[in-house]
């Protein structure tokens, strides 16, 4: 079981970049391992320090200006190969959400199935999004999902997201796809006693 996901509020930390893919998410010499733990320590590894493994202070998540819960994305984010690591280190990092104008289908998908809620919003609202948080780095999002909507709180504009009712029925009650089908294991075994029966 995941945390449940309702409404957050939170910071943001801006990545105005466009087509960050996958392997710069989660460089390729990291994907050996199995299990998802550790991942979030090497998200962005390449932007995040050099190659003696010293800190670079220009990348935003080494600033501690920038905190929060939600990252906010340059378009088509998460293009490139289909690693699922991506959406590992995205999560184990703590992010609950990613805001872009647009991602890579594969990497959205896999966001979902990892607890983290990819929002899309039009190319406007985005830059808007990026102006506050350059004009006021305390400047906080709020995604409501069971109202599928986002709000910049430093304008108050506000958007609708699309999500699929499956995903959106997962992340609200904190279930991932096996925990969906525990939960159902009763009306599983009951259609399962049936169909058996009438064979």
């Amino acid at each position: 079981m995941k945390e449940k996901f309702e409404i957050l509020q939170s910071t943001c930390i801006p990545l105005p970049l466009e087509n960050v893919d996958t392997d710069q998410i989660i460089p390729a010499r990291f994907l050996k391992a199995t299990t998802k733990e550790g991942f979030g320590e090497n998200l962005f590894r390449d932007w995040r320090y050099d190659k003696q493994g010293n800190k670079i202070d220009s990348f935003v998540l080494n600033n501690p200006m920038y905190s929060g819960k939600i990252l906010v994305a340059g378009k088509n984010f998460g293009s490139g190969s289909s690693r699922e690591h991506a959406a590992w280190a995205i999560a184990g990092y703590g992010f609950r959400v990613v805001v872009s104008s647009f991602f890579a289908d594969i990497h959205k998908n896999n966001e979902l199935n990892n607890g983290v809620l990819p929002v899309v919003v039009t190319e406007d609202f985005l830059a808007e999004i990026f102006a506050s948080i350059d004009k006021d780095a305390k400047t906080e999002l709020e995604v409501n999902l069971p109202e599928q909507k986002i709000t910049n709180r430093a304008t108050g504009r506000c958007e609708n997201f699309e999500i699929n009712g499956y995903k959106k029925h997962c992340l609200m009650n904190g279930l991932d796809d096996i925990d969906f089908l525990l939960t159902n294991r009763d009306k599983i075994e009951e259609y399962e006693g049936r169909v058996f029966s009438n064979g």
